[in-house]
């Protein structure tokens, strides 16, 4: 089972398939490919949230706050401004010529950002992910794989310091993924 599968099971999708993606015209304008978990994952949720916590990004998402070009860009001109303030809590990585991170999530409410971290001669599908608390130096690195993350993430089995407000507050007894619009009241 793979790890999509793995999650649309624990967070079944909604109802309806997602618009199409134009997926070379997406890395086109990104200047790169993407990883397969990535596209899988937008193809059969599209843009929405996760437990009311994780937004997903996705290409062509309607709005500039959840479209995943935009939030690269916008990412990219924020993280290069601080990089003098926060050159010490990065991760080592990124300090190697061509070396860069991507959003492909966010946090809602926290100002936290997932990221793959793209190294020169990498493929994407071995990008990790990296949580950066957003309003802080903080980054945490995971595995590879954003379904297989949020995934972990979802049943409380991430390694990580965040999001555990989804167990302590939340507590949901079943998972589930709210479409962008729906969730927006739109």
């Amino acid at each position: 089972m793979t790890s999509i599968d793995a999650l649309v099971r624990l967070c079944p999708p909604p109802a309806g398939a997602p618009p199409a993606v134009d997926w070379a015209g997406t890395e086109r304008a990104l200047g790169l490919p993407l990883p397969e978990d990535y596209k899988r994952l937008v193809e059969t949720y599209g843009s929405g949230v996760f437990d009311g916590t994780v937004w997903l990004l996705t290409p062509d998402a309607g709005r500039p706050d959840h479209d995943l070009v935009a939030q690269t860009a916008e990412r990219d001109e924020i993280l290069e401004s601080l990089r003098e303030w926060e050159a010490d809590e990065r991760p080592a990585e990124l300090a190697e010529p061509g070396a860069r991170v991507v959003p492909w999530a966010f946090e809602e409410g926290s100002g936290a950002f997932l990221y793959w971290l793209v190294r020169p001669g990498s493929r994407p599908d071995t990008w990790p992910v990296l949580y950066n608390e957003g309003r802080g130096p903080l980054w945490e690195r995971h595995g590879p794989g954003c379904a297989a993350f949020l995934h972990a993430v979802l049943t409380g089995t991430a390694d990580t310091a965040y999001f555990g407000h989804l167990y302590e507050v939340l507590k949901p007894s079943a998972h589930r993924f709210e479409k962008a619009r729906a969730a927006l009241g739109e």
